[in-house]
């Protein structure tokens, strides 16, 4: 019975693309075809010389988008299940073709994958119904390709998923290469069990959207994907010209996501028209061409529980990373943050202060981000913000990193020619 189709996904070297094909004859009774998915080009020389039956296909990727790609082709597989093997992966003789079932409560069978101490759960075989109704995300809603199928698994009801009963997956090497770690370090994130949920104090995220049409679907959709999910999702789009507005309004639907549009006036004009729909006590300014960690909001709930009255913005790390062509991210390392006691230490410090958690009643007091003369209010508006905040309240650092930094050519900062100095000249 000819049951599996099987997907070879991002495939990277000839030996383990041939390794992988090879080892599917042990359960070659049950292949009814396979298709490799988003290998190199010099890797097609290598199906040329395939002589499995049945025969191995090659897909390309739609618009270099994996999550795109898969959601379309299996719409048009009739098979029962699907397979994932994914690069370097290969089939050991552990494995039998009686194994590949799943009972009729299970949708998911899954296996773990390690890289140095980190462990992450991949989907190995999955009810083809399954997933045409449980679609992935596309290369614009995660932060890297890698992410696309375990941001999938993680929404998926754990009482659906059965591990694999013995170890019959192999990797002829794994990549431990500081890039790959720490998106694997990401990816852990998105199935950590968590003690039981925080509800208070409440929280919720706001952020200011200028022409980030390739970027702030994944900003948003990590506020969604989170572990512990804040309260409101609060977004104002600042006039764009691009595709934004119809990428934001993907998310209308649920209750907890607010969009507003306006006439573009740059970030603090932006973010202000978002101050009065916040109901929560803090709230979270995430930029968007950024994105937070699956268990961000959990973390800083946790820190704020016992924070002190006379705080009125939280902040931590920032972990950066490079965009580079093709949609690959590069990996560039945390900035650590320090202690800002005042004004000085502030126009002082190396890098914008951040992640900024801002208690509400603070913000509400101050009337908002300040709109100075310089740059017409477009530049610096966190740091006219804290400046204000300074005078009659604290900033408290903690050592916690959640927040990803993206740097790109597109960001409004690199855009911008106006100096540090001349700003220091308008502030307060």
């Amino acid at each position: 019975m000819k049951d599996i189709r099987v997907f070879l996904l991002s495939y990277s070297n000839s030996r383990a693309l041939q390794q992988a094909i090879t080892s599917l004859q042990l359960i070659i009774q049950r292949v009814e075809g396979i298709t490799v998915i988003d290998i190199p080009d010099f890797l097609y020389e290598v199906l040329d010389t395939v002589t499995f039956r049945p025969e191995v296909e090659y897909v390309k990727l739609n618009n270099n988008d994996l999550g795109k790609t898969l959601n379309n082709y299996i719409k048009e597989q009739s098979c029962e299940y699907v397979l994932f093997l994914y690069d370097q992966d290969y089939l050991n003789k552990n494995i039998t073709e009686e194994q590949l079932g799943l009972n009729s409560e299970k949708n998911v069978m899954t296996y773990q994958y390690t890289i140095k101490d980190k462990i992450i759960q991949r989907p190995f075989l999955v009810r083809t119904c399954f997933l045409k109704q449980n679609m992935f995300f596309q290369n614009n809603e995660v932060p890297f390709k890698e992410a696309i199928i375990p941001s999938w698994l993680s929404l998926v009801d754990p009482s659906y998923v059965v591990p694999e009963s013995k170890s019959f997956i192999s990797q002829l090497s794994k990549d431990a290469t500081t890039n790959n770690y720490e998106k694997i370090k990401f990816i852990e994130k998105y199935r950590t069990n968590l003690p039981n949920s925080i509800i208070k104090p409440s929280i919720a995220v706001m952020i200011s959207n200028y022409n980030m049409a390739d970027y702030v679907g994944t900003a948003i959709n990590s506020c969604f994907l989170q572990s512990s999910r804040p309260e409101q999702i609060l977004v104002v789009d600042d006039g764009s010209t691009d595709e934004s507005y119809k990428v934001l309004e993907n998310w209308i639907y649920d209750p907890r996501f607010k969009l507003l549009s306006k006439k573009n006036g740059g970030k603090a004009r932006a973010l202000n028209e978002l101050i009065p729909y916040i109901e929560t006590e803090f709230i979270v300014e995430l930029d968007a061409d950024d994105w937070l960690d699956p268990d961000a909001i959990f973390v800083i709930k946790n820190y704020l529980i016992n924070l002190a009255e006379d705080v009125a913005v939280l902040y931590g790390n920032l972990r950066a990373w490079k965009q580079m062509n093709f949609g690959k991210l590069k990996y560039k390392g945390v900035r650590k943050g320090s202690q800002v006691l005042n004004k000085k230490e502030l126009i002082s410090y190396t890098f914008p202060l951040g992640p900024r958690i801002y208690r509400t009643s603070s913000l509400k007091e101050n009337k908002g981000f300040p709109v100075i003369e310089f740059e017409d209010g477009r530049m610096y508006e966190d740091v006219s913000l804290l400046n204000a905040l300074l005078e009659k309240n604290r900033l408290l650092y903690k050592d916690f990193t959640i927040y990803n930094v993206r740097e790109h050519e597109s960001s409004i900062t690199k855009k911008n020619p106006s100096t540090w100095s001349d700003f220091l000249k308008l502030l307060n």
